[in-house]
């Protein structure tokens, strides 16, 4: 059986998808991790992405492993996690950060979890066949 949450953590460059006045919006992203309460991601309070979900917090976001061409899709709610801990971890984690703390400060980062996941898993053995959506694993 696959390892989902291994998975995730082992190919973290993704693609998030919100919905910003009824029209779909995808950027590349750099996860942080996924862990069995869901998946963690950042970004600044002074970007688009920030604002879209405090609009409509429902997102997809799509991963992909070239070594067996399998993509994985997980759908849920980002939620602010409000966790000042889970931010200095991040920040300790992520140099590029560094830069941006010192010009916009630490409440620039806004750190995010995806609750209440779903996923979906494709490869080209299943191409043809529907989606099943699976509950995210839990503890």
């Amino acid at each position: 059986m696959l390892d989902v949450i291994s998975f995730i953590n082992n190919n973290l460059s993704c693609h998030l998808a919100t919905c910003d006045n009824g029209r779909p919006h995808v950027r590349g992203m750099w996860l942080y991790k996924a862990d069995t309460k869901g998946l963690v991601f950042h970004t600044g309070t002074f970007k688009n992405l920030h604002k879209e979900l405090e609009k409509n917090p429902r997102v997809e976001i799509c991963f992909y492993d070239p070594k067996t061409n399998m993509q994985m899709r997980v759908r849920g709610g980002a939620m602010l996690t409000g966790s000042q801990v889970l931010v200095e971890e991040i920040i300790a984690n992520r140099e590029f950060l560094k830069a941006i703390i010192k010009e916009k400060g630490k409440d620039s980062v806004a750190v995010y979890r995806v609750i209440d996941c779903e996923y979906s898993v494709w490869t080209m053995a299943d191409n043809l066949s529907p989606t099943v959506w699976r509950t995210w694993p839990s503890a």
